[in-house]
């Protein structure tokens, strides 16, 4: 079920966490995540910290920093809506280059800013040492709904697809003279949008039927070993055990 090339978030290599085992990096990456929003905001050495911790991990898999930052823009709606906070928060205020600010609005601020950006990157890591499909795997091997687990990897598998159709779909409105300037032709946007349901889920049908014909059982096959060895497992979860250190030095 693979798509047949790179995914745009993953970059190819043979670094030490390249070969880690998927699931051993979705449980390191879960776990300090955890730890990240366990820790109090005031604690800005332990944020440091953890920053200091992801620089080692993107050091280790050979992933350059304007890499990373090109792919934070993902990151903009949460530093929008934390710079609005202290604006428009309650309580003390406090004066900024000129601007009155909530002080508990700037606390708030801080806090989502560097526990999603921590988490951001972390993710950002997980994505570029890891192929999507070895991650639904990976989500399988640590007994995440098989179910669930199979629809995403058929989404992946079929959203290129899919977004193709659309692009023929809306090559051939414009090949007769089709422009959606206005309102007025939403009408025929809605057309194509059920046109494109139809066939998505003809498509379906004929996809399972051949599945069936070659012998699914409610369960994709794993063709390579992902078995994780114990050394495999203490190297994925230091990330998250060297974090959680931290935060306990600042209880």
């Amino acid at each position: 079920m693979s798509a047949g090339h790179h995914h745009q978030l993953y970059l190819p290599g043979d670094s030490v966490v390249h070969r880690l085992p998927p699931q051993c990096k979705l449980l390191a990456v879960f776990a300090f995540a955890l730890v990240v929003v366990a820790t109090p905001r005031e604690s800005f050495w332990a944020f440091a910290a953890y920053a200091v911790l992801l620089a080692g991990v993107a050091a280790a898999a050979r992933v350059p920093a304007l890499y990373v930052l090109r792919r934070m823009a993902i990151e903009v709606p949460f530093v929008l809506f934390a710079f609005l906070i202290p604006v428009i928060g309650m309580g003390e205020r406090t004066t900024v280059l000129g601007l009155s600010l909530s002080v508990p609005g700037l606390w708030a601020a801080w806090n989502i800013l560097a526990k999603a950006t921590l988490g951001v990157v972390a993710s950002i890591l997980l994505a570029a040492t890891t192929e999507p499909r070895a991650i639904l795997m990976g989500a399988q091997r640590l007994r995440l709904p098989s179910l669930l687990v199979q629809i995403a990897m058929f989404m992946l598998r079929y959203l290129d697809v899919i977004v193709d159709e659309m692009r023929r779909m809306r090559v051939a409105r414009e090949s007769r003279g089709f422009e959606a300037r206005n309102f007025r032709q939403i009408p025929v946007l809605a057309r194509s949008a059920g046109a494109l349901f139809i066939r998505s889920y003809e498509r379906g049908e004929r996809v399972h039927l051949a599945m069936l014909s070659r012998g699914y059982a409610g369960s994709m096959p794993i063709i390579h070993d992902m078995t994780a060895s114990v050394r495999q497992w203490g190297l994925a979860l230091a990330l998250p055990a060297i974090a959680l250190a931290v935060l306990g030095l600042t209880w």
